[in-house]
């Protein structure tokens, strides 16, 4: 069985956690190290056991506290060269590229990526495989879901996706024209409506969970984001876990089997 724990995910901090044969893969590492810490212990998530961080790029939503664990539990961080570069390339840490033309194993987990389109130096969306085949893919901060992030994502266990904003809240925010375009472009972020297109588009019968994340403070919520994509995945037959990451509380960790399991994203 694999775990999927989501310590935290919005403009302030994501953090995401997968664990199986007792070897836990941290993606992305956006809070302080100290609140990693704190978060994964308060949801029983042995952080000893951490076995390597993955970063999708190297916002400080999304970094900020990796060179620390990186270096305090002797791991590598995986990302892009493009992000390992713009993080600066700590010598004090160890780094293994991944992307189109690198998959890495660590432990039980497969790690495959692939570019996503994002305002940043080489951003990119992850799919972690086990050996007893449960997947799980993690896209946000994405813009606009392409060919090559449809593709990655098709047929997981598990898909943490982001639904930032509600159009219309986004257009009465407040935020200068210059942002709105920013965070509504082909660089920024998906809608709750182009997620639900999304994950609709995705969807499989063995399609087990599915967590929302990156979700604005300003310009959504949580129910807003249930009432665009829950119907939408209804419509498809979807029969899995639904889940909103919060930014502030982890969630209760969902676990995830093999199709041919029984547990379809239950809550431990």
């Amino acid at each position: 069985m694999t775990v999927l724990y989501v310590l935290g995910s919005g403009s302030r901090g994501n953090c995401f956690a997968l664990e199986s044969e007792g070897v836990v893969l941290l993606v992305d590492a956006g809070f302080s190290a100290k609140e990693i810490e704190r978060r994964a212990a308060s949801v029983g998530l042995a952080l000893d056991r951490l076995a390597a961080i993955a970063l999708t790029h190297e916002h400080g939503d999304h970094a900020r506290g990796a060179a620390r664990l990186a270096q305090r539990f002797a791991i590598p961080v995986l990302t892009a060269p493009g992000t390992w570069a713009r993080l600066g390339g700590d010598s004090g840490t160890a780094y293994l590229p991944i992307g189109l033309e690198y998959h890495v194993e660590v432990g039980p987990f497969k790690i495959e990526a692939c570019p996503t389109s994002h305002d940043a130096a080489e951003p990119l969306a992850i799919v972690a495989r086990d050996g007893d085949g449960v997947s799980v893919g993690v896209a946000y901060d994405l813009g606009r879901p392409t060919v090559a992030v449809r593709y990655l994502l098709r047929r997981l266990t598990a898909i943490v996706l982001e639904a930032n904003h509600d159009e219309v809240r986004l257009r009465t925010s407040g935020y200068p024209p210059v942002v709105q375009r920013r965070i509504a472009g082909s660089g920024g972020h998906l809608s709750n409506r182009a997620a639900a297109e999304l994950l609709a588009e995705l969807h499989h019968p063995a399609l087990a969970a599915v967590v929302l994340a990156h979700l604005s403070q300003r310009c959504n919520s949580e129910e807003e984001a249930l009432a665009v994509v829950g119907p939408a995945l209804r419509r498809v037959g979807f029969a899995g876990g639904l889940h909103v990451a919060d930014q502030d509380v982890p969630l209760t960790p969902i676990a995830l089997a093999h199709p041919t399991g029984v547990q379809w994203g239950l809550a431990l």
